[in-house]
């Protein structure tokens, strides 16, 4: 069982000026407790972030291990762990097939963890991150932190979009998976 989940605005407080450092990155209230809840709940986690902050030259690869080091260290401590960080540290305009909204990550997590993603639920909260879910047959989820307001009033705009299940937050989404499985 896999989740994949987006970075900035899911996991941690988004900016529009780029989280730059460990400092900056302030996990969403509840998001560290509902990763180690899936951990412990059987799921693997995988993460997937755009990081054009890197080619931009707004934080160097050693700022970003950081960042990574400090959100996995606070899953630890709360008993959970993400199972693999994939990352997209191109610009726009490079053409990469890594940058949401295309699928390259998503596929990056189906090798490194050598099972298919179709089903698994892509945690975003931008239409990117849920046209990339959507391109490899994953379960899009929209969050409503970071951009996730502002994305929740496109998707009437996107008709592939149009069975994407909705959350206010990381922890609102674990609970209702948790509970759904539990279910008989």
């Amino acid at each position: 069982m896999l989740v994949l989940l987006d970075r900035d605005g899911v996991i941690n407080e988004d900016s529009d000026n780029y989280i730059r450092s460990a400092e900056e990155w302030i996990p969403v209230s509840g998001s560290i407790e509902a990763i180690a809840r899936l951990s412990q709940a059987g799921y693997r986690v995988g993460v997937c972030t755009n990081q054009s902050g890197l080619a931009r030259g707004y934080f160097s690869a050693e700022d970003l291990s950081a960042m990574h080091r400090k959100m996995c260290a606070l899953v630890g401590a709360c008993g959970g762990q993400i199972d693999g960080i994939f990352f997209c540290p191109h610009l726009p305009d490079e053409n990469c097939d890594c940058r949401k909204p295309l699928p390259g990550l998503i596929d990056q997590a189906a090798a490194a963890f050598g099972c298919s993603v179709k089903g698994a639920p892509f945690v975003g909260d931008s239409i990117k991150d849920l046209q990339a879910a959507i391109a490899r047959d994953c379960q899009p989820v929209l969050v409503k932190t970071g951009k996730g307001e502002k994305s929740a009033a496109q998707l009437s705009e996107h008709t592939s979009l149009s069975h994407t299940r909705v959350f206010a937050n990381l922890a609102a989404f674990v609970e209702d998976l948790l509970t759904q499985r539990s279910q008989p």
